[in-house]
């Protein structure tokens, strides 16, 4: 009996590659189709809309205003509008304390924040899960509850219509701890803690050498949003402050466009001035941010 041998076709040898699309390769770059355009563009115009309006109602009279349908296109009294607006409210003034506030705040959040979310997330202490659930559970607490308590205790310190008390109420913020301890268990690897204390570093020179340059993106996001925080705080500085003595920019806004009638289009143009410096530092800064963002998660 003779066996006959056939020599496989290479084309049915194996099972076969199928080579998927070019954005979905090794080492491909991923290309968005039309729809994914669509929807960015979508959801683009929808955030712009209240700012772009915002600017039109700023650029018009309160009696264009008040017609039907109303402008959708920009008008002749921006600067007028703006320069009155600038005047009536003293933003001048409100913008330099709530620069202050803001800053002091902010800064002041970040160490604070960075130091104790180190502290929970890398030191091995007694009690260290009983205070962080305390920590969190202080964020389920409405601020509300506590303004009569701090208002009395702001009175009797004589503080009124003075920026510390805007200040100290917001030095500290479980918020800022809680997101702190989240990056560094992902992002600082407990050999590198563990390298320094044996080259005889104390707990302040670990903070200062490897915690603060691991956590820098995350203290620059957590310092961008807690300046906008503590500018659009509205309801605790407008019962502390006064319009006349030492605003800020929410409570001076607070009081422009008042009388019988309403003037939108003034107040439209005090709530486009307190959002500028906002987009300014966005502008400025958010790239830099973002960047820090992607090299810390490439880094964890």
């Amino acid at each position: 009996m003779t066996t006959t041998l056939t020599k496989p076709d290479a084309r049915t040898a194996g099972p076969r590659r199928v080579r998927g699309p070019r954005s979905a390769r090794a080492g491909g770059q991923l290309h968005a189709g039309p729809v994914a355009y669509v929807v960015l563009a979508l959801f683009t115009v929808g955030s712009l809309f209240p700012l772009v309006w915002t600017a039109i109602a700023a650029s018009r009279d309160n009696n264009r205003l008040a017609q039907t349908p109303p402008p959708f296109w920009f008008g002749s009294n921006l600067a007028h509008n703006l320069s009155v607006a600038w005047s009536d409210a003293d933003l001048g003034k409100a913008f330099l304390n709530t620069t202050v506030v803001a800053g002091v705040s902010a800064g002041t959040i970040v160490l604070l924040s960075t130091v104790a979310g180190f502290a929970f997330a890398k030191l091995r202490f007694r009690g260290r899960g009983a205070l962080m659930l305390l920590v969190i559970g202080t964020m389920m607490v409405p601020p509300q509850l506590s303004i009569i308590p701090l208002y009395m205790m702001v009175a009797k310190l004589d503080w009124t219509d003075q920026l510390q008390a805007v200040i100290l109420p917001s030095l500290v913020s479980a918020f800022g701890v809680f997101f702190m301890r989240q990056y560094l268990i992902q992002a600082l690897p407990d050999e590198i803690v563990e390298a320094a204390r044996v080259d005889g570093a104390s707990s302040w020179r670990v903070v200062w050498h490897v915690v603060f340059p691991t956590a820098r993106p995350a203290m620059a996001v957590l310092g961008m949003l807690m300046f906008v925080q503590a500018w659009n705080d509205f309801l605790w500085p407008f019962l502390v402050l006064t319009q006349t003595g030492n605003p800020t920019v929410q409570v001076a806004l607070a009081g422009l466009g008042r009388g019988y009638t309403p003037d939108q289009s003034l107040i439209m143009a005090g709530a486009l001035l307190g959002t500028l410096p906002l987009l300014l530092v966005f502008a400025l800064f958010g790239k830099q941010i973002v960047g820090g963002i992607m090299q810390g998660a490439v880094k964890g």
